[in-house]
């Protein structure tokens, strides 16, 4: 979806939507859910530092905003799930490199987490299709990309385990 000047306007006069376009990382002309992810990066390298009852907790809290975040987001554009809402994919990609919490923190296995991330969110296996098509508004929003999340990291957390 092609946003015109009002409707990128409306995003980024309220702090909704620089939240839900993960901090205008959604605005990306090309492959926003990408950008996204990547700029998710960047936070996690802190996050990645909590003790786990506070990234989780983090989790929790980041998952609830975005839920929020993104309905404000879907009643100003009238489009479910536009895509320059990526805060799910922020999200989404946190879960994907927990694994990394216990094992290694390298940067292969990081751009592996993000790889693997990318490939369940845009390959959507049961649930996450189920997710995406069944469950609307924020919730729907975050819903999928929170379990391509877990998928990808209990692929990252097998491979690793073995190595």
């Amino acid at each position: 979806m092609k946003l015109d000047a009002q409707q990128r306007c409306a995003i980024l006069t309220h702090p909704t939507g620089w939240i839900a376009s993960g901090f205008g990382s959604g605005l990306s002309p090309v492959a926003p859910g990408t950008a996204g992810s990547a700029v998710a990066l960047i936070p996690w390298f802190a996050l990645r530092e909590l003790p786990l009852p506070m990234f989780a907790a983090v989790l929790v809290v980041a998952f609830a905003l975005g839920v929020w975040a993104s309905n404000i987001v879907i009643a100003k554009l009238h489009v479910e799930d536009p895509g320059v809402i990526v805060w799910d994919e922020f999200v989404g990609q946190w879960i994907a490199l927990a694994p990394l919490l216990w094992f290694t923190r390298a940067w292969p296995w990081i751009i592996a987490g993000f790889v693997l991330f990318r490939l369940f969110d845009i390959w959507k296996p049961w649930p996450v299709s189920w997710a995406d098509r069944t469950i609307k508004g924020g919730l729907g929003v975050m819903l999928d990309d929170v379990l391509a999340g877990l998928y990808a990291a209990m692929v990252l957390a097998s491979v690793a385990s073995f190595s």
